[in-house]
């Protein structure tokens, strides 16, 4: 297999979406249904993050529904960018000063930073929403080039 057999990429990035997905659904889940929105600004507020009470809410909120989203693959070069801003935050405001290695090192928020970076620049892969919703709008579209009949002189 070459570089250029790309055979297996829509796949690859299927997975890359999916577990991506599924590890932010987790840890909004727990900061919504487990810590709470009281409990997870808290959390923003003893590690340093501006405006902690609106901060902790709204990530809580975007890694559930935007981890939720990149499982289905629904909107995910645009979900992916607010994600990887949140990664790039906690990074940089949390990890960077404890190092590269986890647990509280910037290795793992690098690691899904880099997911959602990847997201964004090529899309979700096979089986995602976004490739049903892409076939739809071009349909009718394809349907009206299809239906025009060359005129002959």
């Amino acid at each position: 297999m070459t570089a250029r057999d790309n055979r297996f990429g829509d796949w690859g990035l299927t997975v890359l979406r999916v577990v991506t997905g599924i590890v932010f659904f987790m840890h909004g889940y727990t900061k919504v249904f487990v810590w709470g929105f009281e409990g997870t600004a808290a959390g923003f507020g003893q590690m340093g993050i501006p405006l902690a009470n609106v901060a902790g809410p709204f990530v809580g909120l975007l890694e559930l529904l935007g981890g939720l989203a990149l499982i289905v693959g629904l909107a995910t070069r645009w979900i992916s960018i607010p994600l990887a801003v949140t990664m790039l935050v906690a990074i940089v405001q949390v990890h960077l000063a404890k190092g590269f290695f986890a647990p509280e090192g910037y290795e793992f928020p690098l690691t899904l930073l880099a997911a959602t970076v990847g997201l964004t620049l090529t899309g979700g892969g096979a089986l995602a929403v976004d490739n049903l919703i892409a076939a739809r709008r071009s349909a009718p579209a394809a349907k009206r080039a299809g239906s025009t009949r060359p005129v002959h002189a």
